[in-house]
């Protein structure tokens, strides 16, 4: 499913705010992973950077799974995603690993509404979903993530 064309169906739309909120449920798993196994060794800047991390994520995702809601379309299970990620990714042995994967997933996220906004906005298809809302909200999302990569490239010169 390629965000380079519109948007053109409830149905695409809908398996593209899922992929969205696969993307928060990995971050949000993530930021938990890094947590609990490196909890000694973070200090108080990143282990606040991955709490409300995983919160933004949270919210994002409810977000979105409202809009799925809408469109009527069943969401993907947190749990699952939850096992993919743990199973997918080996723990990070350091700090500085905790923050360049911070960082990639908020840029991953960011490039993916950017993306996602502009297939919507070139689409002339009528969502079951009001257009402008659902702009609105992932705009807002954009923002957040725009907001996160800029938040951890800031603590990551601190540490330079």
């Amino acid at each position: 499913m390629s965000l380079s064309y519109p948007v053109a169906s409830d149905h695409q739309l809908a398996r593209l705010l899922q992929i969205g909120m696969v993307l928060e449920e990995v971050v949000e798993a993530r930021a938990h992973q890094h947590h609990e196994r490196l909890d000694d060794e973070l200090d108080e800047p990143t282990i606040e950077l991955l709490k409300e991390a995983a919160e933004e994520s949270a919210g994002h995702r409810a977000q979105l799974e409202r809009l799925v809601d809408e469109l009527d379309a069943d969401p993907v299970a947190y749990e699952e995603i939850e096992q993919l990620v743990a199973a997918r990714y080996e723990p990070d042995t350091n700090t500085d690993g905790v923050l360049y994967d911070q960082l990639a997933n908020e840029e991953t996220a960011y490039k993916f509404y950017d993306d996602l906004i502009g297939a919507i906005e070139s689409s002339d298809v009528r969502f079951g979903v009001d257009r402008e809302h659902l702009l609105e909200v992932l705009r807002g999302i954009r923002e957040d993530e725009a907001d996160g990569v800029e938040r951890v490239t800031k603590l990551m010169e601190a540490r330079e």
